[in-house]
């Protein structure tokens, strides 16, 4: 009986090993079984960790949820529980498991900036046209016009940038991160905050989603210069403006029919369903394919989605699962590539602090002005700008992808990790103060919504 119950204590802690054939590589490898033991486990303590650290923050931070699942993340790889708890994190998201949590996070993420483009106001964006496009555009001339002043500094720092890396190619990245603005943060603090109908919130979500394409385009100019060739850049750039100009002129009388159905039958049959998801799925897999992003294939399809109806049973159906159980997986995945312990030096930390602080000018102070030269108020251009200067997981995206083809140096990447949670976590109470407060005592926007009904 003894010898039973050793076995079976034998056998439980076994659990998190592989159990594949053996290969010259390593004693076990991992068979299907560990994925799917692993993910059932990993989904299980992401979304435990995202509602408890997303409610601590809204309580004691007063952050809204998207911020604490963003601070999950963060705290279930290496800079936190791995540090701590070193053998039990490697465990419980060893490296082998990763790219399937790559694929769920990028599934989530995409589902939710679609549902995010259904809210789209498009009449609101027309009639704001001018001062989006002034506040996309200062919101990307400046912080590259801030990245060419700063770049020759940073090149000199040994460990920053990769060895040979030319200027323009260093000043050329270094401006997308700045110009980036944090597309999903963004449009999930506008839905928290009761922003997604009004004209501040579309022309934010509007100018963050087109500031976020150029960083795309200038980052696959970049990479196309390290091996890639100029067909990275090609594709990427022309391959995206046509898909979004295709679905704009004929997405809405494609879709058209789907919205009928479901008008006519009073709610979204299982057909109807599958035909938006294959949608989405196809619009994506465009997008990722060319080079740019899943998410702006999943937002501009939302864009030009049949409203009424079909929209509100959409938000019923999907949208649930896509933001309590799918989108936390995009955050940790992120969190898991984080390193906070890599700015060990006054002198490094002087220069993450630097640019911190040009990135909050270049992209608050140029979008501020953008926005009170087109006629808007004082209090909504400092919304604007508080808003668009949140960074967010769109950052940790980018500049994973620059240390991945060898741009740039660990080291450098730590200080786009903390000028990207800085900015992110700054973006919401920043806002407050200098819009929201004010604009829910006149009564231009709704209360918050309660953070324990989140």
């Amino acid at each position: 009986m003894s010898d039973l119950l050793a076995q079976t204590l034998a056998t439980a802690a076994d659990l998190l090993n592989a159990h594949g054939p053996a290969t010259k590589a390593a004693a076990k490898s991992f068979s299907p079984t560990d994925f799917s033991v692993h993910f059932f486990l990993q989904l299980a303590v992401i979304i435990l960790t995202c509602r408890v650290v997303g409610w601590l923050g809204q309580k004691i931070l007063k952050q809204p949820q998207v911020v604490g699942e963003m601070i999950a993340g963060v705290v279930l790889g290496p800079s936190l529980l791995g540090l701590l708890f070193p053998h039990f994190q490697l465990a419980l998201f060893p490296k082998e498991t990763k790219n399937v949590l790559y694929v769920g996070a990028q599934l989530g993420v995409g589902l939710y900036m679609f549902m995010v483009g259904t809210s789209f106001q498009a009449d609101h964006f027309k009639a704001k046209a001018k001062s989006a496009m002034s506040v996309s555009f200062a919101g990307i001339a400046a912080p590259f016009l801030i990245a060419a002043a700063i770049t020759p500094f940073l090149l000199k720092v040994p460990g920053l940038f990769a060895a040979g890396i030319s200027q323009a190619n260093a000043t050329l990245f270094m401006g997308a991160c700045i110009a980036l603005t944090a597309f999903p943060m963004l449009a999930r603090i506008i839905n928290e905050r009761g922003l997604a109908k009004t004209s501040l919130g579309t022309l934010s979500l509007t100018a963050g989603a087109f500031d976020d394409a150029v960083s795309w385009c200038v980052l696959a100019l970049v990479l196309a210069t390290f091996g890639g060739g100029p067909g990275v850049a090609i594709l990427a750039i022309g391959g995206g403006l046509a898909y979004v100009l295709f679905l704009t002129t004929f997405g809405p009388r494609i879709l058209a029919p789907l919205g009928r159905m479901v008008e006519r039958e009073g709610q979204m049959s299982t057909t109807v369903l599958a035909l938006v998801l294959l949608a989405f799925c196809f619009s994506a897999f465009l997008m990722d394919a060319v080079g740019i992003h899943a998410i702006f294939g999943g937002f501009i399809l939302g864009v030009v989605m049949p409203r009424g109806k079909l929209v509100e049973e959409l938000k019923r159906k999907v949208e649930p699962i896509a933001v309590v159980m799918l989108l936390p997986m995009f955050f940790t995945y992120s969190g898991l590539n984080t390193r906070m312990d890599m700015v060990n030096s006054p002198s490094l930390l002087l220069i993450a602090v630097g640019i911190l602080a040009a990135s909050v000018l270049a992209k608050w102070g140029a979008c501020y002005a953008a926005a009170r030269l087109t006629g808007e108020t004082h209090d909504t251009a400092m919304g604007i700008g508080a808003l668009m200067n949140s960074r967010g997981l769109m950052e940790l995206i980018i500049i994973n992808i620059g240390l991945q083809k060898g741009i740039i140096g660990p080291t450098l990447f730590s200080m786009l990790v903390l000028m990207a949670i800085v900015t992110t976590v700054m973006a919401s109470p920043l806002f407050e103060v200098v819009y929201g407060k004010k604009a829910r005592e006149s009564g231009a926007l709704g209360a918050v919504p309660d953070p324990a009904a989140a």
